[in-house]
């Protein structure tokens, strides 16, 4: 394990991968089927983010899917107020029912597409000291709807695979828009996670509106 965990999360890991496999075969959340390697890549990958956290308090993770990594750094991080973003009304579902069954008091789900809630306005826009995000974009795009939801001086962990230096210079025009840097990038066994820090307020066009980040990334 890349970190200590108590046998109480231990547990709560176990079953939450119970819990993804099952609900696995009524509809999509992994492509992994075998439990050995799903533990493997979700949760240990997953689990090696802790030390990257730092002492935040709130955690946003934008494009949940089955949790990964946001309700398992939810376990290992009872202390802190992890909010799960996921536009699919059934993922969104089952994020909650998991949640409930593990007995996670410190974790609230929001069924809603980024562009919409990091809005000017929103009250989750400009909330969030740290945002975490899997699998979800290439990176010019990823900003677009991860960096509006931190506050200055807040970071965002890009898990990425193997192009993270390819999509990094891709992604130059994006930094500069958004107000944010690299801070660091550390590779993994089967990832490259990428921190960038924000170093200023987000303009108040970004995020565009639903589906223009897609459409035409920065």
């Amino acid at each position: 394990m890349p970190v200590a965990v108590t046998p109480a999360q231990r547990t709560q890991l176990d079953r939450f991968l119970e819990l993804l496999l099952e609900a696995n075969s009524r509809f999509n959340l992994t492509a992994l089927r075998e439990r050995d390697v799903a533990w493997e890549r979700h949760v240990v990958e997953s689990l090696r983010l802790v030390p990257l956290l730092g002492e935040v308090r709130t955690l946003l993770d934008v494009g949940s899917g089955g949790g990964l990594p946001g309700l398992v750094l939810a376990i290992a991080r009872p202390e802190t107020a992890v909010t799960l973003l996921e536009s699919s009304e059934k993922k969104a579902r089952f994020l909650t029912e998991t949640s409930e069954a593990l007995g996670l008091t410190n974790v609230r789900v929001d069924c809603r597409r980024a562009e919409s809630a990091a809005a000017p306005g929103e009250h989750l826009r400009e909330s969030f000291e740290l945002v975490t995000a899997r699998a979800v974009a290439a990176l010019p795009v990823l900003l677009e709807l991860t960096v509006p939801f931190l506050r200055v001086g807040g970071r965002v962990l890009a898990v990425k695979g193997e192009r993270a230096n390819e999509e990094l210079a891709a992604a130059q025009q994006a930094q500069r828009a958004l107000h944010v840097e690299l801070e660091m990038s550390e590779r993994h066994p089967s990832a490259t996670v990428l921190i960038f820090i924000k170093r200023g307020a987000t303009p108040e066009q970004f995020p565009r509106r639903s589906g223009e980040p897609n459409r035409r990334p920065l």
